[in-house]
Order: structure tokens, then C-alpha cells, then sequence
């Protein structure tokens, strides 16, 4: 037999019959915008040199409710080669997300680097898809690293603001 007494259960806090944990949702996703334009056909199905891509990506949150905000997720691609520009795709894919009880420090990040996370992949098979229906092999592109890219941004920002507090540049010498 044991010494030890019996632990009492675990209960969460009581918070006045108010949940207060911070939470986000996707409440929906869709395409805002979507733009293709094959402006060379028919002759570009013909063109036998290989295509030069430009990929250009765009992030932006708004709120458009209480506690409701979207995130865009803009994507332009433009695929040329020595003959003449064979596609441009626009696309705005976006989401649609409650937010509850998070600190506003909070939300720029996860507005400007996990909501685009999470609605990439679904953007992403938007263009393949596409590219596919205008008559091209799908394009699929590379995953994008945006949190990667949001710790760039802030760190060039607080270089900045160092720069422009003390007028010189920031850095190892």
C-alpha cells in the first residue's frame, strides 16, 4: 500500500462563465480576384524558348468586424520568354478569421506570417490549376517561408529605426 493520498482532480480556472483564452479561426477561405491572360495565343503554344518567371507576392490584413479580420494573400505571376509574354496570372486569395482575446502585439504576426502560411497551399493549387486550364503544364511554386520573411522585416525596421535615432548605420564595422 501507498502513503500518499489521493490528488484531487484538475479543473480549468473558472473565469465567470466567460471563456477569455486567446483563440483564432479560419471561418472561411476563397478567391477575391482571380485574372489569367494568355495574351500572345495561338502562337505561343508554338514557342520553343523556355519561359523566364516573375513571382510577386503581396500580404495584407483589415478588419471587417468586430473581431473579424481578412487576409490577402496577392499573388502575380508573369511568365515570358525571347517571344513574347506567354501568360500573367493575378490572383487575391483570402481568409476570413475570428479573433478573441489575443494581445494586439499578436495579431501582426499572425496576420502577416501564419495566415499566409495557411492559405498558401490552397493559393497555390488556384494558379496551378489555372496556368493548367489556359492550356500551359501547371505551375506549381515554391513554399514560401513567411515567417522567415516577417523576421526580416521587423529586423529592417529595427535597423532603420536605429539608424534614424543615432544617424549612423547599424552593424558590424
Amino acid at each position: 500500500m501507498s502513503d500518499q493520498t489521493p490528488s484531487e482532480p484538475i479543473q480549468a480556472p473558472q473565469t465567470n462563465g466567460e471563456d477569455t483564452a486567446p483563440t483564432i479561426g479560419l471561418i472561411s477561405q476563397y478567391v477575391k480576384d482571380l485574372s489569367f491572360e494568355n495574351p500572345s495565343a495561338p502562337a505561343v503554344y508554338q514557342w520553343q524558348s523556355a519561359p523566364q518567371l516573375d513571382v510577386q507576392f503581396n500580404i495584407g490584413a483589415d478588419g471587417v468586424g468586430d473581431g473579424l479580420f481578412e487576409v490577402v494573400l496577392k499573388i502575380d505571376v508573369t511568365s515570358k520568354s525571347d517571344e513574347g509574354t506567354a501568360f500573367i496570372v493575378d490572383l487575391k486569395y483570402a481568409g476570413l478569421f475570428g479573433v478573441r482575446h489575443v494581445p494586439e502585439d499578436q495579431l501582426q504576426p499572425f496576420f502577416l506570417a501564419e495566415a499566409p502560411r495557411i492559405l498558401f497551399p490552397f493559393a497555390r493549387r488556384v494558379i496551378a490549376d489555372c496556368v493548367r486550364d489556359g492550356g500551359f503544364p501547371p505551375l506549381l511554386l515554391e513554399p514560401i517561408d513567411f515567417h522567415g520573411l516577417f523576421m526580416q522585416q521587423v529586423q529592417a525596421q529595427a535597423e532603420q529605426a536605429a539608424q534614424a535615432e543615432f544617424g549612423a548605420p547599424v552593424g558590424n564595422a
